[in-house]
């Protein structure tokens, strides 16, 4: 019998590496992210460098949603100081697992049925 935690834990992972997938972000910003906190707008502003498919948020707002989707999948966390909580994104050790275990996560993208399951995952969560 499957240790229950353990089926958490890979459909946790399934998750948060099909909204990776589906999201317009390179590499590049999982890797940055991974070294240091970045905020929406100084990822908005460095486009050319963290875009990785031809779709790209239309406004920072739109921007901001894609990172609070990665949070709440496991991916992102909202970087913290001293005084708490700051407008800065940072990689979780689940994010460096994804990417570690596959440094090719995001060159194929993702299929339509994933495309299709995270669009209703972020509409309808659970």
């Amino acid at each position: 019998i499957a240790d229950p935690i353990d089926l958490l834990d890979q459909r946790s992972h399934r998750r948060a590496r099909r909204a990776m997938c589906c999201l317009p972000f390179a590499t590049a910003l999982y890797r940055d992210l991974q070294q240091q906190g970045i905020d929406a707008a100084g990822l908005w502003q460095q486009r050319d460098r963290y875009q990785r498919a031809r779709q790209w948020p239309r406004h920072p707002e739109a921007l901001e949603d894609h990172l609070l989707w990665l949070i709440s999948v496991g991916v992102l966390r909202r970087e913290v100081d001293g005084q708490g909580l700051t407008s800065r994104f940072r990689l979780t050790p689940m994010g460096r697992q994804l990417l570690d275990a596959d440094p090719d996560l995001l060159s194929n993208g993702a299929s339509p049925i994933d495309q299709l399951r995270n669009a209703l995952r972020r509409t309808w969560p659970r």
